[in-house]
């Protein structure tokens, strides 16, 4: 595959790039940038974050889990291309040196970008911005002073030229491994030659295959350049989110529709991984412990799979099989996921050991209608309970019909081990994701009456 891309303000084409090979190890090894550091390789530490500009703008993405095929027309800067040609520091750059922001400096770089790239947004939610990024000796306080410090001051004119780049179009070498098709048409074609073909969009997933587990993958179809596949649309009832739609734009979908759901997104992943993610690789990856299942489930979605010509929709929940079993056929790949809109009430619970950007020890989702005060439908979905994302029916019959009181949940308290058998791993022990559970619908419960519930607001 022939790619080209412009690095810090410089046309950059290759040709015949290996699909598997990582921004940050060509960046390393090939051109010896070693400012962009190496820390984790797996997305989590944040030491990797490079700038990447395109129509969409300027986003943060971590190097590491970056495959340089996603790259072609796009706009990269690193931590060596903030700093202007005459060598003047971009702002960030100086307020990390000015309010003390860096103390053994290997995390520094990916600050540094992270930082500009939010000051090129405008982004003052620092915390957010910076979550991603991981430092174990400066502490947060000086780099959000300097995160601080920055924001009056004017974006540097030498960034500017990303705003521009489209990349030339390039003449692609064919490869019987290693293809991009432009349209879901092509796409569905593809596929359905190559069915045992990889797909990649966001790579937040695949990424971790090569750098962790050291797989050698066969035959790799890039979504990336599918602009279909990336396209929201509204209709009466609901929103159609194409599978190729990264999740900090399902972020800010969900923001005014369902802040419960969109506080989730905003925990589960940081904002380097937000900007890659797609929401149909988190449903199509099958995981057990993903998050956007039991809330897309809990919310009522309807998935649309296409295999070549023929289209198909199914309820979501009836996607997933058992673990690592899903309802879709070889060449069959996720178009879109239809969410509806009335989710005022859904409300999405994670439970994790850390905080922010943590695999879920429990994700459980909560749809309830009440008329009256009894209970007349239910949706009820959690993560990490069984070995595939899964409804509570048994939960759902023992509130439907019933007053919508605690004394109706105490009496629910034999139907969670009709409906899951949870494994104790690291995470949790089987008691404790019971346990948690069923608080979960108690938490529903007294979020309804107006209680104090979420551990940001509880104060003592």
């Amino acid at each position: 595959m022939n790619i080209a891309f412009l690095l810090n303000g410089e046309s950059v084409e290759l040709a015949e790039v290996s699909p598997t090979e990582t921004l940050l190890d060509w960046l390393r090894e090939r051109r010896g940038m070693t400012g962009t550091k190496e820390g984790c390789n797996e997305g989590d530490c944040g030491a990797c974050t490079v700038m990447v500009t395109d129509e969409r703008g300027a986003r943060a993405l971590n190097a590491c889990i970056l495959f340089l095929p996603q790259l072609h027309g796009k706009a990269v800067r690193t931590v060596e291309g903030l700093s202007g040609p005459d060598g003047t520091l971009h702002p960030v750059q100086q307020a990390l040196v000015d309010c003390h922001g860096s103390q053994c400096g290997f995390c520094t770089p990916g600050f540094a970008v992270s930082m500009a790239t939010a000051h090129l947004n405008g982004d003052t939610g620092h915390k957010d911005a910076l979550a991603g990024n991981l430092c174990r000796c400066t502490g947060y306080a000086p780099i959000l002073r300097a995160a601080r410090a920055a924001e009056g001051q004017p974006v540097p004119d030498w960034l500017s030229a990303d705003q521009a780049f489209r990349g030339p179009e390039l003449a692609d070498s064919p490869s019987p491994t290693c293809h991009a098709p432009r349209t879901t048409d092509e796409l569905a074609r593809l596929y359905a030659e190559h069915p045992q073909a990889t797909l990649v969009a966001g790579a937040t997933d695949v990424g971790l295959w090569v750098t962790k587990q050291l797989r050698d993958l066969d035959t790799v179809i890039f979504l990336n350049r599918c602009a279909d596949l990336q396209e929201i649309e509204e209709t009466e009832s609901g929103y159609r989110i194409g599978a190729g739609v990264t999740m900090d734009r399902v972020h800010a979908l969900m923001t005014p529709l369902c802040p419960s759901y969109a506080e989730m997104i905003r925990r589960y992943g940081s904002t380097q991984v937000r900007n890659a993610a797609t929401i149909g690789g988190n449903i199509a990856n099958g995981s057990p412990i993903g998050d956007n299942p039991p809330a897309l489930i809990a919310a009522g979605a309807t998935l649309h799979l296409r295999r070549g010509d023929a289209r198909r929709a199914l309820p979501l929940e009836d996607f997933f099989l058992d673990y690592g079993r899903l309802d879709r056929a070889p060449g069959e790949f996720v178009e879109a996921v239809t969410v509806p809109k009335a989710l005022t009430s859904l409300r999405v619970y994670k439970l994790s050991k850390r905080f922010d950007q943590d695999i879920s020890a429990v994700c459980g989702a909560f749809n309830l209608a009440v008329e009256d005060g009894i209970v007349t439908g239910a949706r009820i979905a959690f993560g990490g309970m069984a070995g595939i994302p899964k409804r509570a029916p048994h939960v759902e019959a023992a509130l439907i019909g019933q007053p919508w009181t605690e004394a109706t949940i105490d009496a629910t308290a034999a139907a969670w081990a009709k409906d899951f058998a949870p494994m104790s791993d690291m995470r949790a022990s089987a008691d404790y994701r019971l346990t948690a559970a069923r608080n979960m619908l108690r938490r529903y419960w007294a979020e309804g009456m107006g209680r104090a519930t979420n551990v940001l607001e509880v104060q003592p």
